[in-house]
């Protein structure tokens, strides 16, 4: 036992002089990011998709509108066959919209395999030159403080981000692409935010309908009768 306790001493200073000669660096992907023209190229092609495909489901949205708004004037002249043919039109309408909805910007949809087609090799790049300086400089760990981080605090010094763009061929501070995933144009709204807003209008049209056909089976309970169709 004696050897060991002298021993003990010797091997906790060994570990802490092995854990002080580690080196860390962190940097900031969405930083570097902003210096590559391919991937400014990838967020334009894909906001002009997402654009175009959110037009296409809100012009169907709105179809669908129109749709019920006449049946709505003309219900009370239709017969109860005409009353069920429209609205299993208008469900119709709505149901191609929220299945296009689904279809584009789903898990799964277009839009994640496009960025996976456009992204992946950019984040592959990026990638491989952090694997490289890791080497080549001996880090044990490099950081990323871009946002959803967990990091509080970062010291400039461990900051090698400009050290990533310079091998990768650019300047760092001359960025690209600030633009194009700004803003949608003339309704100063986000795609993401039309996005989100899409995808509401689909929800608040389901929940009115659930509404409207629990209304007529109370009413056709408190009536007495059957519901009003």
């Amino acid at each position: 036992m004696r050897p060991l306790r002298f021993l003990l001493p010797v091997l906790l200073l060994a570990c802490s002089l092995t854990a002080g000669a580690q080196k860390y660096a962190y940097v900031d992907t969405e930083y570097i990011l902003q210096h590559l023209p391919e991937y400014a190229d990838a967020q334009k092609e894909l906001n002009s998709l997402a654009s175009g495909w959110l037009d296409e489901i809100e012009e169907k949205y709105e179809a669908a509108n129109q749709l019920e708004t006449a049946y709505r004037a003309e219900r009370v002249l239709l017969t109860p066959e005409m009353r069920r043919k429209r609205e299993e039109e208008i469900a119709g309408k709505r149901t191609e919209a929220t299945d296009m909805q689904k279809a584009k910007f789903g898990v799964e949809g277009e839009l994640f395999q496009k960025r996976q087609e456009l992204i992946q090799p950019i984040q592959e790049q990026l990638f491989q030159v952090l694997k490289d300086l890791a080497g080549q400089r001996q880090y044990m760990v490099i950081f990323d403080k871009a946002k959803d981080s967990n990091m509080l605090y970062t010291n400039p010094k461990y900051d090698v981000s400009d050290r990533v763009i310079k091998e990768l061929g650019y300047t760092p501070g001359e960025t690209v692409g600030g633009d194009e995933a700004e803003d949608d144009g003339e309704k100063g709204t986000s795609l993401q935010d039309r996005m989100n807003d899409t995808l509401d209008k689909g929800k608040d049209k389901l929940n009115d309908r659930k509404e409207q056909v629990t209304n007529r089976v109370n009413s056709g309970i408190k009536g007495g009768g059957r519901p009003k169709q």
